[in-house]
């Protein structure tokens, strides 16, 4: 299978058991799922055309180029079949899932791997699910912050693409400067790794902690709340596509003023104030890197050789918190 993807080019699959679980249902569904959420009607660059489908593809790619074993690649591929319509908006609609943390999708990712069809594929590989599951048998896959990771690596270069801000000529130099070195990402010097560190950040506070961001999160929660509670989707939908759920949350508005309320103010056609609030009502997961680099032969930290950079890590990773209030006519 030949595959020409945006960051990493054109790409020959030929692995049955990745090829499988790339056709499989759970897989093909992340098709119909935005990364950024419901993004394009606040999105500073105008767009946001990224579908975990495309970033899931990523990493593993990425993984594959670096020289991954087979078991990494394949927990790079499937890591982000749970995620429900909209994204990380799921974390703003559901009980007990937080904005500062954006993990919903994390804690059910075992249960529905178990409960998918790519179960079956990997049994019939005979690869064992549990370790797959484990991600701290794949450093270079997943990491803390603010460490990077395949995962982190991908998404922002992917972003930085789609979002206008770099081309793939310039994105494929930050991808020439990395390296692997004892199961780490490690750039090859200073510059590089600080670079990428500063690009990072700026995409960060740009798009995935900003104003329009936060005003997302909230109106996209506050909408599907309420078609939730009015039986106009069900939660068997926000395990579908972000089309499916849309569909029946249109066909719903003529009937019901406040549904085509909240639906508009999602769509960014409500006006609305909002600002930085310490006691604000929606919070960004925030998230800043602090990546190894190569430094007189020794690997170093970019903190290690600029301490402000550490600070700057510091202040990045506090959730941010936004008050958000809508002017009605």
């Amino acid at each position: 299978m030949k595959y020409l993807d945006k960051v990493y080019g054109e790409s020959e699959i030929n692995e049955p058991v990745i090829l499988e679980l790339i056709d499989s249902g759970a897989f093909q569904r992340l098709k119909g799922i935005s990364q950024a959420g419901y993004f394009t009607p606040f999105s500073p660059a105008g767009r946001a055309t990224v579908t975990r489908f495309e970033h899931s593809l990523g990493v593993f790619l990425l993984l594959k180029k670096y020289g991954a074993r087979i078991e990494e690649q394949i927990a790079g591929l499937i890591h982000d079949v749970s995620h429900s319509v909209f994204s990380h908006c799921i974390d703003y609609v559901l009980a007990g899932a937080s904005g500062k943390e954006q993990d919903h999708q994390d804690n059910i990712f075992a249960n529905f791997v178990k409960n998918s069809d790519i179960l079956p594929i990997l049994e019939k590989y005979n690869f064992d699910l549990d370790y797959i599951l484990d991600d701290k048998n794949f450093p270079l896959k997943e990491t803390s912050l603010p460490d990077i990771c395949a995962d982190r690596i991908d998404y922002c270069l992917r972003d930085l693409i789609d979002f206008l801000e770099l081309n793939q000529a310039e994105v494929k130099n930050i991808i020439d400067s990395l390296g692997v070195k004892d199961n780490k990402w490690v750039f090859r010097d200073f510059q590089s790794g600080k670079y990428f560190a500063e690009l990072f950040s700026m995409v960060n506070e740009r798009y995935y902690t900003g104003q329009p961001t936060a005003t997302m999160f909230i109106t996209v929660g506050d909408c599907l709340k309420y078609a939730l509670n009015n039986n106009y989707i069900s939660q068997d939908d926000l395990y579908k596509t972000d089309e499916v759920v849309l569909d029946k949350i249109k066909s719903n508005l003529e009937n019901d003023e406040k549904l085509n309320q909240l639906f508009l103010r999602m769509n960014h056609k409500s006006p609305f104030t909002a600002k930085i609030d310490s006691k604000g009502q929606v919070f960004c997961k925030s998230r800043a890197i602090d990546p190894l680099v190569f430094d007189n032969g020794k690997i170093k930290r970019v903190s290690k050789i600029d301490p402000e950079w550490g600070e700057r890590v510091k202040r990045e990773m506090k959730p941010k918190q936004y008050l958000v209030e809508f002017i009605e006519n």
